[in-house]
């Protein structure tokens, strides 16, 4: 397994945020994955700089926004006044004394693209377990085919990919039920292997990200004619036993 050290400023992934926070069609089309399977109190973990984000608040939704990294804290609210942003680390070894308040307190928590980022990645979904309801959701997104870790992957302090299978078995050992995984993105993969492979890239581009927002419609025709039986990313849907 790769060896990172944490950055407060992280360059390259504020790079690739600024790059995908301009592919709109793209941002579009994963908020339309996500969305249908969250609903009541939302947490977001991750939010970034808020690419996703925006568009649960555009439907009213009843949503916390957080990230570990106080930069983009700041920066989210200032982009969403009125939202509850929190500062969270979710492997933090004072993790439940600090947020001793939200224990049982969350219907749905998503992660679009951190858990990858994370060492200790068990950890940190019991923490989210934590955070849920019983009988809350949570759905996770990370970058699929441990196959296609390249530069990028590294240059993103990704510390590993996963298959729905992993994804699964990860979301199980913490304790949920996992109610379905599944692909997404199959159009991605070739992308991802130029911009890792051939043009040894270690951040996503604003060029390249441009460029394939003008595929999206090609990428949702793959997505379906492939049944979601592959993809640049995986999906779980993972549930806290017990009734709400």
């Amino acid at each position: 397994m790769p060896e990172f050290t944490f950055k407060e400023n992280d360059t390259e992934g504020l790079n690739t945020l600024e790059a995908v926070q301009e592919a709109d069609q793209f941002n579009r089309w994963m908020a339309d994955v996500v969305i249908p399977h969250l609903h009541g109190d939302i947490l977001e973990v991750g939010s970034g700089i808020g690419n996703i984000s925006a568009f649960f608040l555009e439907q009213g939704a009843r949503i916390t926004l957080s990230d570990i990294r106080q930069p983009y804290c700041q920066a989210l609210q200032e982009k969403f006044p009125g939202t509850e942003v929190l500062h969270m680390d979710l492997v933090d070894p004072d993790f439940k004394s600090r947020f001793s308040g939200r224990a049982g307190s969350f219907d749905s928590i998503f992660a679009l693209n951190v858990v990858e980022h994370i060492e200790d990645h068990v950890l940190a979904l019991r923490n989210m377990f934590w955070l849920l309801k019983p009988g809350g959701r949570v759905l996770i997104l990370v970058p699929a085919g441990p196959w296609l870790y390249n530069r990028i992957d590294a240059g993103l302090y990704h510390f590993r990919r996963y298959t729905a299978r992993t994804l699964g078995g990860t979301l199980a050992e913490a304790g949920f039920s996992v109610e379905r995984t599944w692909y997404f993105n199959a159009l991605g993969i070739p992308a991802w292997m130029t911009g890792g492979w051939i043009l040894r890239e270690r951040e996503l581009r604003k060029g390249q990200m441009n460029a394939y927002d003008k595929l999206v419609p090609l990428a949702k025709v793959l997505d379906r004619i492939t049944f979601q039986r592959l993809g640049l990313s995986v999906l779980a849907l993972g549930i806290r036993p017990g009734e709400q």
